[in-house]
């Protein structure tokens, strides 16, 4: 299997998954790159996965499904263009690469859905917006609770799990964790990493579970230092409260600059 990140708008990624002549696209906010990349590998679109109803993630949808009859899934609780096969968390996708279990993870959107298969070498996670290589989605529609739930049972996957976000996101986020943790080693050997690789153009993604849990806060909230530095932040919030520093690191983070 092929796993590519598309570029599209300014910072998305379309994750194009393929075995050399099928493949399967997720949350295509744009058709043009899916389309572009279909006729460059020379492949026939299989089925498209959608994790949330936000524009750029399905703007995409009408126009392949008319160019290329794919099938889709997407969340059964949020309005997306139909027709659209919905799912719930613990249903199964069959589709390539799959089987693929359904993951609901609520706090991004009401009704947001990952995509997680461990079919392959390596298990792999389509998480949308809800998880970011050292951060997470900000909570437009569901609350601090629901996004701390949502993130363990992101963070209780295989460590080996490949963590495909929606956005090039990382070294925003992984400056805002350095504030949070300025003494884990770990975090501050990711963001030279991941410096050196934008500097050359190139994706920090995929990322993936065993490194999320090391470097990033929001996975991180039961963490001594992580709950300390967010009380710090916000000394209203009761530091053994997972969701409640969870609150105040999305909060900090929003007017990070």
């Amino acid at each position: 299997m092929n796993l590519l990140p598309l570029p599209a708008f300014s910072d998305n990624y379309i994750w194009m998954l393929h075995d050399g002549r099928q493949a399967l696209v997720v949350d295509p906010g744009e058709a043009a790159p899916v389309l572009a990349a279909l006729e460059r590998h020379a492949l026939q679109l299989q089925a498209i996965l959608i994790t949330h109803h936000h524009a750029d993630h399905v703007g995409g949808v009408a126009a392949l499904r008319a160019a290329t009859g794919a099938p889709v899934w997407g969340p059964a609780r949020e309005t997306l263009p139909e027709p659209v096969t919905r799912v719930h968390g613990g249903d199964q996708v069959e589709a390539l690469g799959g089987p693929w279990r359904v993951i609901d993870v609520p706090g991004h959107t009401a009704g947001h859905i990952a995509y997680f298969s461990d079919a392959g070498a390596e298990p792999l996670l389509f998480c949308g917006d809800t998880l970011f290589s050292g951060g997470c989605g900000r909570l437009f529609e569901g609350t601090p609770a629901q996004m701390q739930q949502s993130l363990d049972a992101l963070a209780a996957l295989p460590d080996a799990t490949r963590v495909c976000c929606a956005h090039e996101y990382t070294l925003s986020n992984l400056r805002f964790a350095r504030a949070v943790e300025p003494n884990n080693a770990a975090l501050l050997h990711y963001l030279e990493h991941c410096e050196g690789l934008r500097a050359h153009g190139m994706p920090t993604l995929p990322s993936s579970i065993g490194l999320e849990r090391s470097i990033n806060p929001f996975l991180r909230t039961r963490e001594t230092a992580v709950a300390a530095s967010a009380h710090r932040h916000d000394p209203r919030i009761h530091p053994q409260q997972a969701h409640e520093v969870l609150a105040a690191l999305r909060a900090w983070k929003n007017d990070f600059r």
